[in-house]
Protein backbone atom coordinates (compact mmCIF):
# COMPACT_ATOMS: atom_id res chain seq x y z
CA UNK A 1 0.00 0.00 0.00
CA UNK A 2 2.81 2.42 0.92
CA UNK A 3 4.61 1.62 -2.33
CA UNK A 4 1.47 2.33 -4.35
CA UNK A 5 0.91 5.59 -2.49
CA UNK A 6 4.47 6.80 -3.07
CA UNK A 7 4.30 5.73 -6.73
CA UNK A 8 1.07 7.66 -7.21
CA UNK A 9 2.46 10.77 -5.53
CA UNK A 10 5.60 10.51 -7.66
CA UNK A 11 3.54 10.34 -10.86
CA UNK A 12 1.52 13.35 -9.72
CA UNK A 13 4.62 15.46 -9.07
CA UNK A 14 6.22 14.33 -12.34
CA UNK A 15 3.19 15.45 -14.35
CA UNK A 16 3.09 18.73 -12.43
CA UNK A 17 6.70 19.64 -13.19
CA UNK A 18 6.58 18.41 -16.77
CA UNK A 19 3.63 20.61 -17.75
CA UNK A 20 5.07 24.01 -16.88
CA UNK A 21 4.61 25.99 -20.14
CA UNK A 22 8.28 26.98 -20.19
CA UNK A 23 9.15 29.18 -23.20
CA UNK A 24 12.93 29.72 -23.49
CA UNK A 25 12.39 32.60 -25.94
CA UNK A 26 10.77 34.59 -23.14
CA UNK A 27 14.17 35.04 -21.50
CA UNK A 28 15.77 36.73 -24.50
CA UNK A 29 16.67 40.26 -23.45
CA UNK A 30 15.62 39.67 -19.83
CA UNK A 31 17.63 41.71 -17.31
CA UNK A 32 19.04 39.39 -14.65
CA UNK A 33 21.01 40.07 -11.47
CA UNK A 34 22.54 36.76 -10.34
CA UNK A 35 24.45 36.30 -7.10
CA UNK A 36 26.85 33.48 -6.30
CA UNK A 37 27.71 33.17 -9.99
CA UNK A 38 31.34 32.07 -9.85
CA UNK A 39 30.93 28.32 -9.26
CA UNK A 40 28.50 25.43 -8.91
CA UNK A 41 24.85 25.97 -9.71
CA UNK A 42 25.36 29.74 -9.91
CA UNK A 43 27.91 29.29 -12.69
CA UNK A 44 25.56 26.92 -14.53
CA UNK A 45 22.72 29.44 -14.13
CA UNK A 46 24.91 32.13 -15.71
CA UNK A 47 25.70 29.91 -18.70
CA UNK A 48 22.07 28.94 -19.25
CA UNK A 49 20.88 32.54 -19.04
CA UNK A 50 23.65 33.49 -21.49
CA UNK A 51 22.56 30.84 -23.98
CA UNK A 52 18.99 32.11 -23.72
CA UNK A 53 20.04 35.68 -24.56
CA UNK A 54 19.58 37.36 -21.18
CA UNK A 55 21.41 40.54 -20.13
CA UNK A 56 23.43 39.72 -17.02
CA UNK A 57 25.00 41.28 -13.97
CA UNK A 58 26.97 38.60 -12.14
CA UNK A 59 28.41 38.79 -8.68
CA UNK A 60 30.40 36.56 -6.35
CA UNK A 61 33.17 36.86 -3.79
CA UNK A 62 36.15 35.98 -6.03
CA UNK A 63 36.85 38.33 -8.93
CA UNK A 64 39.17 35.97 -10.82
CA UNK A 65 36.52 33.25 -10.97
CA UNK A 66 33.88 35.79 -12.00
CA UNK A 67 36.03 37.00 -14.90
CA UNK A 68 36.27 33.44 -16.19
CA UNK A 69 32.49 32.99 -16.02
CA UNK A 70 31.90 36.35 -17.74
CA UNK A 71 34.21 35.36 -20.59
CA UNK A 72 32.37 32.07 -21.05
CA UNK A 73 28.99 33.83 -21.01
CA UNK A 74 30.11 36.12 -23.81
CA UNK A 75 31.22 33.13 -25.85
CA UNK A 76 27.81 31.56 -25.30
CA UNK A 77 26.08 34.61 -26.79
CA UNK A 78 24.98 36.79 -23.89
CA UNK A 79 24.27 40.26 -25.37
CA UNK A 80 25.43 42.08 -22.21
CA UNK A 81 27.44 40.75 -19.28
CA UNK A 82 28.73 42.81 -16.37
CA UNK A 83 30.27 41.70 -13.11
CA UNK A 84 31.09 43.07 -9.69
CA UNK A 85 32.98 41.22 -6.97
CA UNK A 86 31.14 41.47 -3.64
CA UNK A 87 31.43 40.05 -0.14
CA UNK A 88 27.90 39.53 1.20
CA UNK A 89 29.23 39.46 4.75
CA UNK A 90 29.45 43.24 4.53
CA UNK A 91 26.09 44.98 5.18
CA UNK A 92 27.08 47.85 2.84
CA UNK A 93 27.49 45.61 -0.22
CA UNK A 94 23.84 44.95 -1.27
CA UNK A 95 23.08 48.64 -1.90
CA UNK A 96 26.20 49.04 -4.03
CA UNK A 97 25.39 45.87 -5.96
CA UNK A 98 21.78 46.77 -6.79
CA UNK A 99 22.79 50.31 -7.77
CA UNK A 100 25.43 48.85 -10.11
CA UNK A 101 22.91 46.47 -11.72
CA UNK A 102 20.29 49.18 -12.27
CA UNK A 103 22.91 51.48 -13.76
CA UNK A 104 24.21 48.85 -16.19
CA UNK A 105 20.89 47.24 -17.18
CA UNK A 106 18.42 50.09 -16.70
CA UNK A 107 16.17 47.91 -14.55
CA UNK A 108 15.63 44.32 -13.48
CA UNK A 109 13.33 41.54 -14.63
CA UNK A 110 14.89 38.82 -12.45
CA UNK A 111 16.70 38.90 -9.14
CA UNK A 112 18.24 35.45 -8.65
CA UNK A 113 19.61 35.02 -5.12
CA UNK A 114 22.00 32.10 -5.03
CA UNK A 115 25.03 33.10 -2.93
CA UNK A 116 25.97 30.86 -0.05
CA UNK A 117 28.11 31.08 3.05
CA UNK A 118 29.01 27.76 4.63
CA UNK A 119 30.57 26.98 8.00
CA UNK A 120 32.40 23.82 9.11
CA UNK A 121 30.26 20.89 10.17
CA UNK A 122 30.06 19.94 13.83
CA UNK A 123 29.82 21.80 17.10
CA UNK A 124 32.20 24.62 16.02
CA UNK A 125 29.52 25.90 13.67
CA UNK A 126 27.25 26.76 16.62
CA UNK A 127 29.42 29.58 17.96
CA UNK A 128 27.76 32.99 18.17
CA UNK A 129 30.37 34.54 15.87
CA UNK A 130 29.89 31.89 13.19
CA UNK A 131 26.12 32.12 13.46
CA UNK A 132 26.10 35.92 13.15
CA UNK A 133 28.30 35.76 10.04
CA UNK A 134 26.18 33.02 8.49
CA UNK A 135 22.92 34.87 9.07
CA UNK A 136 24.32 38.01 7.41
CA UNK A 137 25.46 36.12 4.31
CA UNK A 138 22.65 33.58 3.97
CA UNK A 139 19.67 35.61 5.20
CA UNK A 140 20.09 39.33 5.88
CA UNK A 141 21.84 40.04 2.59
CA UNK A 142 18.92 38.32 0.80
CA UNK A 143 16.50 40.62 2.61
CA UNK A 144 18.58 43.70 1.76
CA UNK A 145 18.92 42.83 -1.93
CA UNK A 146 15.20 42.09 -2.19
CA UNK A 147 14.16 45.35 -0.54
CA UNK A 148 16.47 47.38 -2.79
CA UNK A 149 15.49 45.61 -6.03
CA UNK A 150 11.74 45.38 -5.37
CA UNK A 151 10.80 48.80 -6.83
CA UNK A 152 12.43 47.92 -10.16
CA UNK A 153 10.91 44.42 -10.16
CA UNK A 154 7.51 45.99 -9.46
CA UNK A 155 7.88 48.26 -12.49
CA UNK A 156 8.82 45.33 -14.75
CA UNK A 157 6.38 42.84 -13.20
CA UNK A 158 9.45 40.72 -12.63
CA UNK A 159 10.46 37.73 -10.56
CA UNK A 160 12.41 36.94 -7.41
CA UNK A 161 14.14 33.55 -7.55
CA UNK A 162 15.53 32.33 -4.23
CA UNK A 163 17.85 29.32 -4.20
CA UNK A 164 17.46 27.64 -0.84
CA UNK A 165 17.96 24.16 0.57
CA UNK A 166 16.15 21.14 1.92
CA UNK A 167 17.58 22.18 5.30
CA UNK A 168 15.20 25.15 5.20
CA UNK A 169 12.31 22.69 5.51
CA UNK A 170 13.71 19.55 7.13
CA UNK A 171 16.29 20.21 9.86
CA UNK A 172 19.10 17.74 10.32
CA UNK A 173 21.95 17.23 12.75
CA UNK A 174 25.13 19.33 12.93
CA UNK A 175 23.80 22.21 10.81
CA UNK A 176 22.00 24.44 13.34
CA UNK A 177 22.98 27.96 12.14
CA UNK A 178 22.84 27.04 8.46
CA UNK A 179 19.41 25.44 8.83
CA UNK A 180 18.19 28.44 10.85
CA UNK A 181 19.17 30.82 8.05
CA UNK A 182 17.41 28.67 5.45
CA UNK A 183 14.25 28.41 7.56
CA UNK A 184 14.36 32.20 7.89
CA UNK A 185 14.44 32.54 4.10
CA UNK A 186 11.35 30.39 3.75
CA UNK A 187 9.49 32.40 6.38
CA UNK A 188 10.50 35.80 5.02
CA UNK A 189 9.74 35.12 1.37
CA UNK A 190 6.58 33.18 2.16
CA UNK A 191 5.28 36.16 4.11
CA UNK A 192 6.46 38.62 1.44
CA UNK A 193 4.59 36.67 -1.24
CA UNK A 194 1.35 37.11 0.70
CA UNK A 195 2.00 40.81 1.24
CA UNK A 196 2.57 41.35 -2.49
CA UNK A 197 -0.61 39.44 -3.29
CA UNK A 198 -2.67 41.55 -0.89
CA UNK A 199 -1.21 44.75 -2.37
CA UNK A 200 -1.78 43.55 -5.99
CA UNK A 201 1.94 43.80 -6.73
CA UNK A 202 2.72 41.58 -9.70
CA UNK A 203 6.13 40.26 -8.62
CA UNK A 204 6.52 36.48 -8.54
CA UNK A 205 8.56 34.71 -5.87
CA UNK A 206 9.99 31.28 -6.67
CA UNK A 207 11.54 29.34 -3.79
CA UNK A 208 13.97 26.65 -4.96
CA UNK A 209 14.67 23.74 -2.63
CA UNK A 210 17.86 22.05 -3.76
CA UNK A 211 20.09 19.32 -2.42
CA UNK A 212 23.82 19.36 -1.86
CA UNK A 213 25.47 21.84 -4.22
CA UNK A 214 27.48 20.26 -7.05
CA UNK A 215 30.73 22.11 -6.42
CA UNK A 216 34.17 21.18 -5.15
CA UNK A 217 34.10 23.44 -2.07
CA UNK A 218 30.79 22.01 -0.90
CA UNK A 219 31.89 18.43 -1.43
CA UNK A 220 35.09 19.08 0.50
CA UNK A 221 33.24 20.75 3.36
CA UNK A 222 31.09 17.68 4.00
CA UNK A 223 33.59 14.98 3.07
CA UNK A 224 33.27 12.11 5.54
CA UNK A 225 30.24 13.70 7.20
CA UNK A 226 27.42 13.01 4.76
CA UNK A 227 26.78 10.15 2.39
CA UNK A 228 24.47 12.24 0.21
CA UNK A 229 25.50 12.84 -3.39
CA UNK A 230 25.54 16.29 -4.96
CA UNK A 231 22.82 17.21 -7.43
CA UNK A 232 24.11 17.65 -11.00
CA UNK A 233 24.65 21.40 -11.52
CA UNK A 234 23.27 21.80 -15.09
CA UNK A 235 20.06 19.91 -14.35
CA UNK A 236 19.44 21.75 -11.09
CA UNK A 237 20.14 25.08 -12.82
CA UNK A 238 17.65 24.31 -15.57
CA UNK A 239 15.00 23.49 -12.96
CA UNK A 240 15.63 26.84 -11.28
CA UNK A 241 15.41 28.79 -14.55
CA UNK A 242 12.22 26.98 -15.62
CA UNK A 243 10.62 27.71 -12.26
CA UNK A 244 11.52 31.39 -12.37
CA UNK A 245 10.45 31.85 -15.98
CA UNK A 246 7.05 30.21 -15.37
CA UNK A 247 6.60 32.12 -12.09
CA UNK A 248 6.18 28.88 -10.15
CA UNK A 249 5.89 29.32 -6.38
CA UNK A 250 8.31 26.47 -5.72
CA UNK A 251 10.95 24.28 -7.33
CA UNK A 252 12.19 21.04 -5.80
CA UNK A 253 15.29 19.35 -7.20
CA UNK A 254 15.51 16.42 -7.02
CA UNK A 255 11.71 16.22 -7.22
CA UNK A 256 11.39 13.79 -4.30
CA UNK A 257 12.47 16.61 -1.95
CA UNK A 258 8.88 17.83 -2.22
CA UNK A 259 7.73 14.51 -0.75
CA UNK A 260 10.22 14.82 2.09
CA UNK A 261 8.92 18.28 2.93
CA UNK A 262 5.31 17.08 2.91
CA UNK A 263 6.11 14.02 5.02
CA UNK A 264 8.16 15.94 7.55
CA UNK A 265 5.34 16.45 10.04
CA UNK A 266 3.68 13.11 9.42
CA UNK A 267 6.59 10.73 9.92
CA UNK A 268 9.04 12.15 12.47
CA UNK A 269 10.61 8.83 13.46
CA UNK A 270 11.28 7.55 9.93
CA UNK A 271 12.75 10.99 9.21
CA UNK A 272 15.34 10.46 11.96
CA UNK A 273 16.09 7.04 10.50
CA UNK A 274 16.51 8.56 7.05
CA UNK A 275 18.92 11.20 8.37
CA UNK A 276 21.06 8.50 10.00
CA UNK A 277 21.37 6.78 6.63
CA UNK A 278 22.63 10.01 5.02
CA UNK A 279 24.92 11.14 7.86
CA UNK A 280 28.12 9.73 9.28
CA UNK A 281 27.23 10.74 12.83
CA UNK A 282 30.61 9.83 14.32
CA UNK A 283 32.50 12.00 11.83
CA UNK A 284 30.08 14.90 12.17
CA UNK A 285 30.21 14.92 15.95
CA UNK A 286 34.01 14.86 15.89
CA UNK A 287 34.22 17.81 13.47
Amino acid sequence: MKVLLLTGLGALFFSYYWDDNFDPAGLQGARVLLTGASAGIGEELAYLYARLGAHLVLTAHTEALLQKVVGNCRKLGAPKVFFIAADMASPEVPERLVRFALDKLGGLDYLVLNHLGATPSGTRSRSVQATRWLLQVNFLSYVQLTSLALPSLTDSKGSLVVVSSLLGHVPTSFSSPYSAAKFALDGFFGSLRRELDVQDVNVAITMCVLGLRDRASTAEGVRGVTRAKAAPGPKAALAVIRGGATRAPGVFYPWHFHLLCLLRGWLPHPRAWFIRQELNVTAAAAA
